[in-house]
């Protein structure tokens, strides 16, 4: 597709992250945008309606495949070539719209950050939370939406090394033997991809095995009653702390990023929706996730999110209309695959007392 829009700054166009042809890019989120804070006080799921759950359940959808979407627009095809002032807008935004949420809505009980080591080892998962989000917005102008997300279905692949590595942690040789299709899927899709980027490529591994490291992390250093914190209280404390350790990032690749995006702003209505839109969306990924686990269960997310990444590749080849292989689509469907056989293989070894 063509772009809609040339940008350029004083410095050039981010002459660190361009690629040699930004219209042959694309990628997630995920950003995989960013990503659920986990760590929180366990309680029972409250019971709701089924029309509740269905429209939280929508929600939710909507809000991750809107993101991943509204990321890839504005990174590849309107021209706004600045990954990591994105990341930031999106950090902004989930800290003050959690404040709000949790203060003025009363959503989750507020908790308080109670001694100087908890704060820092949130500020160290908020570096982690920044370079994997900062990593996915970054591999959206390099490659399809379809591609990115079948390299972050490998996320549990990274979270069995991670664990492995930090923890010493082992699993069953059934759990192991099933993160074979994962890797193999991916192999396969890569192997077949049309739009295929290497430096997009890396960026959406770093940011899947970001998530990753980020879950593990968490588990160990969050792990005492008195350092829980609900998911929303967790990203209250992280976002800010985000946009502080991204600042000087932005500013040092990206220029006087925001100087020229108030400018462009000042002709371009459009683009001011587009940011607002993109920001209250990233925001809604964190709430409705939530949302899910607190009205089904930790399990029906998961569920949910494997399927999540076939609906957005699918989505996404519609909308954007990049190309796709057999062969690409049969390595992405044996790595969901495998990712089903993961999460049964760690139930049954859960349940066996492993």
């Amino acid at each position: 597709m063509v772009e809609a829009q040339s940008w350029t700054t004083r410095r050039g166009s981010n002459p660190r992250l361009d690629p040699p042809s930004s219209s042959s890019a694309a990628a997630d989120q995920s950003i995989d945008i960013p990503v659920t804070p986990t760590a929180e006080l366990r309680q029972h799921p409250q019971t709701s309606s089924g029309a509740t759950t269905a429209a939280i359940i929508a929600a939710w959808y909507l809000s991750n495949i809107g993101v991943l979407l509204l990321n890839k627009y504005l990174l590849s095809f309107y021209g706004f070539r600045y990954p990591i002032f994105l990341t930031m807008l999106h950090m902004l935004s989930c800290a003050a719209y959690s404040l709000a949420a949790i203060k003025f809505l009363e959503i989750v009980p507020f908790q308080k950050i109670h001694s100087r080591r908890q704060f820092l080892k949130i500020a160290a998962l908020s570096a982690v939370f920044s370079f994997s989000v900062v990593c996915g917005n970054t591999s959206l102008r390099y490659l399809p939406v379809s591609f990115n997300q079948a390299i972050g279905a490998t996320t549990p692949f990274f979270t069995a090394i991670f664990a492995f590595i930090i923890t010493c942690k082992k699993e069953s040789a059934e759990v192991y033997a099933a993160l074979v299709p994962v890797v193999f899927g991916i192999v396969v899709a890569s192997n077949s991809e049309p739009l295929f980027h290497l430096f997009g490529f890396f960026m959406c591994a770093g940011s899947t095995a970001g998530r990753a490291l980020k879950s593990v992390v968490q588990g160990v250093l969050l792990s005492s009653d008195a350092e829980k914190l609900h998911s929303m209280n967790l990203l209250l404390y992280m976002a800010p702390i985000a946009a502080v350790i991204l600042l000087p990032f932005t500013l040092y690749i990206e220029g006087n990023v925001a100087a020229v995006a108030a400018e462009k702003a000042a002709g371009d209505g459009f683009m001011v929706v587009l940011l607002a839109a993109n920001a209250t969306v990233a925001y809604l990924v964190n709430l409705t996730n939530f949302l899910v686990t607190k009205h089904t269960s930790a399990l029906t997310l998961q569920v949910l999110g494997n399927a999540k990444a076939a609906v957005a590749a699918v989505v996404s080849v519609l909308i954007f209309r990049n190309p796709v292989t057999v062969m690409g689509m049969m390595g992405f469907a044996i790595t969901v695959m495998g990712v089903v056989l993961y999460s049964e293989a760690r139930k049954r070894a859960k349940g066996g007392g492993h």
